[in-house]
């Protein structure tokens, strides 16, 4: 079953980013470049057997595709346009699969067919009208199903995340979770952590985050002043860690790159507050766990924000096929790589 993995709260340029990055401070033996700045919006990522990155930008409503070449990367292909709020997108046996607001649809033998992309099959309608939290994020499971997140309002098909086989059937996997914009299997013990993300208005500092307790518990230990009363927060699971503004995107490392004591630390894009003084987040974080406890919980890249100004927003990352770590920055509109390199 589900693990709440971290909670977050939710709070909210110029220049080609390229010349920014040598702000962003990062531990020793590592780098950070562009990888590419021909992404307007650019949020999810996922990868394509053959190395290709797929990314979404929803408010755009494009899904992108920039192909593997032997000299690096290739030229920045719209293979969809005009979709409703197309944000997650998963891969799968050489299908790409895309979330929109209300269905799921499928670009079958896409990487074979980026030039001329086909149109999209319907895989799965949501038979969904409206969620203010309407953002669906997608990933495929180490069974094979594919895993669906649908934030607030709560009712029947929202505030859970839904498991979906390949034949179309559905079920609610996990339900009481406000909007989780990031989730991720652990690669050893498969089972799923995923972050969720806490209501508005609540304060300056509250809450960080919201886990299994939506509506009634925020953060496992402050009760909502609406719909929390007579629903002690002892009732619910708490989360393992309580994260920076608005955590999204997610991956547990599992690359050979960085040295082996950062396998299976967990990866967090912190895309920062909207409504808080001072700004908190732009960065991407890491946790480290010992079992299923968090024992440190750090900055790993930051530097987009400056003083009370962001340059720059990370909304996802992915492990490469070659270890090294990628970012997306909807703010610039570009997609950065991480490395390491000891330099021997």
């Amino acid at each position: 079953m589900g693990r709440i993995l971290l909670t977050a709260s939710i709070g909210a340029c110029s220049g080609l980013p390229g010349a920014k990055l040598e702000r962003i401070s990062l531990p020793p033996g590592f780098s950070i470049r562009l990888y590419q700045n021909d992404v307007p919006g650019a949020r999810t990522l996922a990868f394509g057997d053959q190395g290709t990155l797929f990314v979404g930008a929803y408010e755009e409503g494009k899904i992108y595709a920039i192909p593997a070449r032997r000299d690096g990367t290739g030229k920045v292909l719209v293979i969809a346009e005009q979709l409703q709020s197309p944000y997650g997108i998963a891969f799968k046996d050489g299908a790409l699969y895309v979330a929109e607001r209300s269905r799921i649809v499928r670009f079958d033998d896409i990487e074979n067919r980026l030039d001329h992309p086909p149109k999209p099959a319907v895989f799965y309608d949501l038979g969904l009208k409206y969620a203010r939290q309407g953002l669906r994020v997608l990933h495929f499971g180490p069974d094979g199903k594919l895993y669906v997140s649908i934030g607030v309002p709560e009712l029947d098909r929202y505030s859970v995340i839904l498991r979906i086989d390949l034949g179309g059937s559905a079920e609610v996997y996990a339900h009481g979770i406000r909007n989780s914009a990031g989730y991720d299997w652990h690669p050893e013990t498969h089972e799923l952590w995923f972050i969720d993300n806490g209501r508005d208005l609540l304060g300056r500092d509250a809450p960080p985050g919201m886990h299994f307790g939506y509506p009634y518990c925020l953060a496992g230990e402050l009760a909502d002043p609406v719909s929390g009363l007579g629903r002690p927060c002892s009732g619910f699971t708490r989360p393992t860690q309580r994260l920076g503004p608005a955590a999204l995107g997610m991956r547990f490392y599992t690359g050979c790159q960085f040295p082996s004591a950062y396998r299976n630390r967990i990866f967090i894009a912190e895309h920062g507050s909207w409504n808080r003084s001072p700004k908190l987040g732009y960065r991407i974080s890491m946790v480290t766990l010992s079992g299923n406890d968090a024992v440190h919980y750090e900055p790993f890249a930051e530097g987009w924000l400056q003083g009370s100004t962001a340059w720059g927003r990370p909304v996802d990352v992915a492990v490469a096929p070659d270890g090294s770590l990628l970012v997306s920055d909807d703010k610039q509109g570009a997609v950065y790589r991480i490395s390491y390199d000891d330099g021997r």
